[in-house]
């Protein structure tokens, strides 16, 4: 594919965007690539100007680059063609689907496929070897589910919903359309109910379920458990990472990421728009804003209001503990300082 080729499909999607491309430069693009990685016929991007260095190292012969002038000049002095976007990376993000798709198998039923006589297939799906599909399930159209998923009972996928190898969908859960469910998923497992009794553990029956809305992305070896009683709620849009854990009743909004080994403990409410950071732990009940950012393995045992950043454990805003991280690295000089000041004082 022309370089000129691939700016006349990506820029509609470029908003404030320009280019730099000649006869010359307009080379045969095979493929995307990471900066320090790409070699002649590559396209790349630059995300800002900390990277600056790397348009003078990358054998990339095209960049996606932001609307930086030296940048530019740089990549045009190098010989290198480029389109500049207030956003690269999402610009990249957009030209990789020109050169990759995910596999996506053609529909069909593979015979080793287990189906209840009861279960409603829409149009055009593909059930992958060994699957098994339990009654009263009903599959939109469009879905793919890949070989050893397991789906219990009552079951409803929406349309074009995704589910990879050896997940396993729990009674009754909803999971809405344009879904993915990675590989090792557990949606609507047991959520972890015990009452304490002179006796021991009495087992809390969790006779919930578990409901994600549209365009939820769930990682690989996850799992979301359902409650004692009422739901489990993942928002729309919503995208999580490997190894993340939802316990029962948490309620979680519209357009959140969480990243890998992030917690929540039952009953946690969090608001649209938040980010979660690698493990990052939420205690029982909290209350998360609408848009709060938690840093890695930020501890939060407390509500969190709309818009904070918070870091550490336990959880402060993140200005102060960037103050007192600070501070932290000058505690040996402190000690000393103080050790040296006691000292005059005994001696006075």
């Amino acid at each position: 594919m022309q370089f000129q080729e691939i700016i006349e499909k990506l820029k509609p999607l470029a908003t404030n965007s320009s280019l730099n491309t000649t006869p010359d430069n307009n080379r045969e693009i095979t493929g995307v690539a990471p900066v320090d990685e790409a070699i002649a016929g590559q396209l790349s991007y630059i995300e800002g100007k900390k990277f600056a260095d790397m348009v003078q190292k990358t054998a990339a012969s095209a960049l996606i680059l932001p609307n930086d002038e030296v940048l530019q000049t740089q990549a045009t002095e190098k010989g290198i063609a480029w389109i500049s976007t207030p956003e690269p990376r999402l610009l990249f993000a957009q030209a990789i689907n020109l050169f990759y798709k995910p596999f996506q198998p053609s529909p069909s039923i593979h015979a080793t496929a287990v189906i209840d006589s009861s279960v409603k297939l829409g149009k055009d799906i593909y059930i992958g070897p060994h699957v098994v599909i339990e009654k009263g399930v009903t599959i939109g159209d469009n879905a793919c589910i890949h070989a050893n998923v397991v789906i219990y009972p009552g079951v409803a996928l929406g349309n074009n919903t995704i589910l990879h190898a050896n997940c396993t969908i729990h009674e009754r859960s909803q999971i809405g359309a344009n879904c993915v469910i990675h590989s090792g998923a557990a949606i609507g497992s047991e959520g972890f109910g015990f009452v304490p009794t002179p006796e021991g553990w009495f087992k809390m029956e969790q006779s919930g379920y578990v409901i994600l809305d549209d365009g939820v992305e769930i990682g690989c070896n996850s799992a979301i458990d359902r409650p004692a009683v009422g739901t489990t709620r993942v928002g729309h849009n919503t995208k999580m990472d490997n190894l993340v854990h939802i316990a029962h009743n948490c309620q979680i909004g519209s357009n959140c990421v969480f990243a890998g080994q992030v917690g929540l403990a039952g009953g946690v409410r969090v608001g649209n728009g938040v980010i979660l950071a690698g493990q990052v732990g939420v205690a029982n009940q909290a209350n998360i804003g609408d848009g709060v950012i938690a840093s890695a393995q930020t501890g939060i045992p407390h509500d969190v209001g709309p818009g904070e950043i918070v870091s550490s454990s336990p959880a402060v805003p993140n200005k102060l503990y960037l103050k007192a991280s600070a501070i932290y690295k000058r505690l040996p000089e402190m000690y000393q300082t103080l050790k040296r000041l006691q000292k005059k004082l005994e001696e006075s």
